[in-house]
This record gives structure tokens, sequence and C-alpha cells, in this order.
């Protein structure tokens, strides 16, 4: 059901609570007690020259842009163990909520999105919005028609609580953040739906690591979504991905800098962002195909010396160590590596056979990091279709190929909320 005339938006608070309330750590599982901030370490001087800062996490008082805040009053329960309460959680939304509250889709982001989806680049977004096609007016998410979600996802750094957040102590968790899984996320997503009062989504979309959620969504809360679109991702991390990841892990802690996560009351210049950037700079290969390498940069030298995709791939590491925060990246891998559907509920075949919700699946014929032979094991699972977008573009095709992605999400919307 479309909006009614004259309805406005829910009314959130502008700003988060500038102090969080109480929470409890999962790094202490069996305690309900926060662990003391960790005795400072011996720390390697920062650079002479102010580089980045040490973390590039939002932080209370710099600029909100489009973000909404929503502080859920219950705790979180964690699947490691313990709880945490005083959560807030970055929103941003588009369109209108009907006054039935049945039009509300929620898109969920990869490792490096936030809640930022739709929109310019300006003041509290570096970026312009990732998916920027599917949102407005006419468009598959069409704004006049729903009412779009986006958070930025638990653990992440762009203003829900995370490894750069405040503790209760007022100090950042750093190496106390708990170990978080996708089941985690998707509960903390939850109680932003109850904040926002919306039972039911109409639909949950999401790619990567959004579409573990998506799919995690239509598995343990059937109840509470009427569909989902599932992108560029498989039901459980395989052990590739797991070596993958770990690597970067391994890269961003070995950094001198990282001290054990507890690095965000360094100067500009004295984070770990030579993990991270090489962390970057590894994933970004396994994001594109390798058709695209070759026919973009070859074995090419460039002018300054630099090989073409070597230069490519530094660029990147160098990008993301100005917007994005090495805790998020680390707690973020952690959670997509230990993903599996079928854990505690049969394995994955009686997980998907078992799931009541129109799942939609689909995947990029040249991913070689969640390859089609992922989503075709999804689908048969859930007895459906697996649609394959034709892509030079890898595993990125999810957010480069906005035609066809697009095509895809309007057809499993068409019914939606009404």
């Amino acid at each position: 059901m479309t909006a009614q005339p004259g309805h406005r938006p829910l009314a959130v608070p502008p700003e988060p609570p500038a102090r969080p309330r109480s929470s409890e750590s999962g790094s202490e599982r069996r305690t309900a007690s926060v662990p003391a901030p960790p005795a400072a370490a011996p720390a390697p001087p920062a650079p002479a020259a102010a580089g980045p800062p040490a973390s590039a996490a939002w932080r209370v008082g710099d600029p909100v842009g489009l973000r909404r805040f929503a502080t859920p009053a219950r705790p979180l329960a964690l699947e490691r163990g313990g709880s945490l309460s005083g959560l807030t959680i970055a929103y941003e939304t588009w369109g209108r909520l009907a006054v039935d509250r049945s039009n509300a889709v929620l898109v969920l982001h990869a490792l490096t999105g936030d809640s930022h989806v739709h929109g310019p680049a300006g003041p509290g977004h570096p970026t312009a919005g990732w998916w920027d096609a599917l949102i407005g007016p006419g468009a598959p998410l069409d704004s006049e028609r729903f009412f779009v979600v986006c958070p930025n996802v638990l653990g992440g750094c762009q203003g829900t609580t995370g490894p750069a957040a405040p503790a209760p102590d007022g100090q950042p968790w750093g190496s106390r953040w708990p170990e978080i899984t996708v089941g985690d996320q998707v509960r903390a997503e939850a109680l932003l739906a109850d904040t926002l009062g919306i039972t039911r989504w109409a639909a949950v979309v999401g790619g990567s690591m959004g579409g573990m959620r998506a799919l995690e969504w239509a598995v343990a809360l059937p109840e509470r979504v009427a569909r989902a679109v599932v992108l560029s991702c498989g039901a459980a991390a395989t052990a590739e991905q797991i070596a993958l990841y770990a690597t970067q892990l391994a890269v961003i802690r070995a950094d001198p800098h990282w001290l054990g996560g507890d690095y965000h009351h360094r100067p500009a210049g004295g984070g770990p962002h030579t993990g991270l950037a090489f962390a970057r700079q590894m994933g970004q290969v396994s994001y594109r195909s390798e058709a695209e390498f070759a026919h973009r940069f070859g074995n090419t030298v460039q002018s300054d010396g630099r090989y073409a995709a070597a230069s490519y791939v530094e660029h990147q590491g160098a990008k993301l160590i100005s917007r994005f925060d090495a805790g998020t990246y680390v707690t973020l891998t952690t959670a997509m590596m230990s993903q599996d559907v079928g854990r505690g509920r049969g394995g994955v075949p009686a997980a998907l056979r078992g799931c009541r919700v129109p799942v939609t699946v689909a995947g990029i014929d040249s991913d070689r990091l969640y390859p089609p032979r992922l989503q075709a094991e999804l689908a048969r699972h859930l007895g459906t279709e697996a649609h394959l977008v034709s892509s030079e573009f890898g595993h990125d095709g999810f957010l480069l190929e906005t035609a066809a992605v697009g095509q895809l999400v309007r057809a499993a919307l068409a019914d939606a909320g009404s």
C-alpha cells in the first residue's frame, strides 16, 4: 500500500546520544561488566608529517548528513555469548512510510559500504550513494511507492556502534569489542525495525555481506519478511574465502600501529593505515575479474615506472583509509568468515529447504570471490531459479551493473507492499 497523502515520516532524533548507555562486552562473554580499557601498550612514534586520522570512523560532532539515529531500548544478545545494550544504529530513509506500514523495504550494504545508498557526496558522506541508480522516483526501489531504509551495519564505522564507537566508559571499544556474527547483525536490524514500528518488511534486499544478511532475515525471521533478494553470496563461507579473509586480517594485525585494536586515540598518521590499505588491495583483486584486469591493465608499465595494475590496487587501498576504520574491517570480515545459514538449523540444505520466504537469488557470471556455483546451490535448496548477470566486473558487478540488477529487483518487488 502506498503512503497516504500528507503522511509525515517518523520523527527521529537528529543526533545520537553523546554518552552511550551501559553495555556488555562479548569479549568477557560470561559476565555483565564491561572490560576495563587495556593497559597502554608501547606505541610506535607517529609519523612526523600529519596523515589521515588514525580512524576515519564517523564520530559524534561530525556532519550528520542524511543520517538518522535509533537507540533500541532492548539489549542485543550475542550469538557467541554476552550482550550489548545502549546501541546506536545509524540509518537513512527515502520515501514515506504507509499508514499501515506495509511498504518498508530494507536495503543492506556490503563490507565497506554504509547507510548512504542513495544521494550525492557531501558533508557527512565522503562518497556518493553506492546504489544510487536503484533508489528514487520510478527507480526499481521506487521512493514514491516504498519507504526504503538502509542502516549502517552493527560493528560498522559510520554512526552505528562498533569498535571505534565509545564504550560505556567513554573510551573507544577497540580491542574490547566482542566478536559478532551475521545473525547478530540481523538481530540488531530487527531492533531497528522495532524502533521504527515496522513489524514486517515488504522486502529485504542485499548483495555480498548484505546478501548474507538478507538470507539470514529470510531464514531466521520469516514472519518479518515478505520477500528477499539475495545477490552475490553463498549459504556459508567457503574455505577459500576464509583463507583469503584470514590473510587480510593478519596483514592488518601485523601493522605496528594496530596496537591490538586500541589505536583510536593516536594522532593523525598514527593508525594502522598500511595494514588496512594492504588488506584492501588484496580484497580488490578478488572483487574484480581476471578478464577485466587483463583488458584494463595487461602488463602495462606507467610513465612513473609502476605497473598499471599495481597502481590501481594501491589507489584503492589509499582511498579506503580515508573513509573507513581498521577495527570495523576486522570485525565485519570476521563476521563474514563465520557465515553459515545452516548453523544450529541442521545444516545448509535443511535450513534452506525450510525457508518459507520467497527469495530471488542472483549472481555475477565473472565473480570469483562468490562464484555462480554458490548461487546455484542456494537456488537449488530454496527450490527457485538462480539468475545470472553477465559482467566483466567480477564480484563488484552487483554494484556496477545497475541496469541488470535493477531489473531483477524491480521484478522481485512487483507486488510488494500491495
